[in-house]
């Protein structure tokens, strides 16, 4: 059953997500602890790093949001969690402003984090390109007049900037420089984001196939998405494995105490039988994202 929103206030707090947040952090923090793990560690770029991705992934919320209304996938007929601008108390454009808003917000934050982190201008112009099109990706998912998230890329974007993008580019602004060994962590990042956006997809395929967004499950079909899940869990953890036989940093391997509970999360998302029962193995999912990253850090740096 859908939770009713009642109040201007709880429609807000439903539209940032707060639950989304942990997973956006995860990248963000695996790249400072591999940064620490090399000894060249910096508070500063962790807190800004860390207010960026949130003003970013909050943009993203926002907009999907926004565009999910317009392109029709946060219809009444839709089994999910009540939307913001669904529910009537914020209207598309006060959503608008918002998106304004947080874009802003991202912009500032990340120039700042580029100015204590770099002073090459070469470097600056680089990270602020990348920026820029987190900032593209984050309002066009499913946004703007031909949303990338409507015709099944969200995956790839997911895996990149969550994954790849957010664990290399945080350690390199750590250390201004590149070790082959954060790849492998940056590919496991990448798996476990894919896998939480995968089973937002699986829960809301009946909706989205009706408004003609065709995410990884519209396209494979349930079962298969199901299968996709598994491959990503395991594929995550797989990596953990390949960086510590690799390194010989054998502590690392504590982060198998979270993959436990990945299991749980696979085996509630094939066992369940509709979007409700569904819904919950999103911040399941997340979370355990985030504590396979804390204690990887607690391993690494042991």
């Amino acid at each position: 059953m859908k939770k009713e929103i009642k109040t201007k206030k709880e429609a807000w707090l439903h539209a940032v997500r707060l639950r989304t947040l942990p997973l956006a952090l995860a990248s963000i923090f695996a790249g400072s602890f591999l940064a620490a793990w090399q000894e060249s560690f910096r508070w500063e770029i962790l807190v800004l790093a860390s207010l960026t991705t949130i003003f970013l992934q909050i943009l993203s919320n926002l907009s999907n949001d926004y565009g999910d209304t317009v392109h029709g996938a946060d219809s009444a007929e839709r089994q999910g969690p009540v939307r913001a601008v669904q529910s009537g108390l914020i209207s598309l454009p006060e959503m608008k402003r918002a998106m304004y808003l947080f874009g802003a917000l991202s912009l500032v934050s990340g120039l700042l984090l580029l100015f204590v982190a770099v002073q090459d201008w070469k470097l600056f112009a680089l990270f602020l390109g990348l920026g820029l099109a987190a900032i593209w990706a984050a309002i066009t998912y499913t946004s703007g007049s031909n949303p990338y998230g409507y015709a099944g890329l969200g995956d790839i974007s997911v895996f990149v900037f969550f994954g790849l993008l957010g664990v290399l580019g945080t350690f390199f602004l750590h250390t201004l420089s590149f070790e082959p060994m954060t790849v492998i962590i940056a590919i496991s990042l990448g798996c476990f984001s894919t896998a939480v956006l995968n089973i937002n997809n699986i829960r809301d395929i009946e909706s989205d196939e009706k408004a003609g967004k065709r995410s990884i499950p519209v396209r494979i079909g349930r079962q298969k998405a199901i299968q996709y899940n598994w491959a990503l869990i395991m594929s995550g953890n797989f990596w953990l494995i390949a960086f510590t036989t690799t390194t010989r940093e054998w502590y690392t391997l504590l982060a198998f105490l979270a993959y436990f509970l990945m299991l749980k999360v696979g085996v509630g998302v094939q066992k369940a039988k509709n979007s409700a029962e569904t819904d919950p193995y999103l911040k399941k999912m997340a979370m355990s994202t985030l504590l396979w990253v804390i204690l990887f850090g607690i391993g690494l740096l042991v």
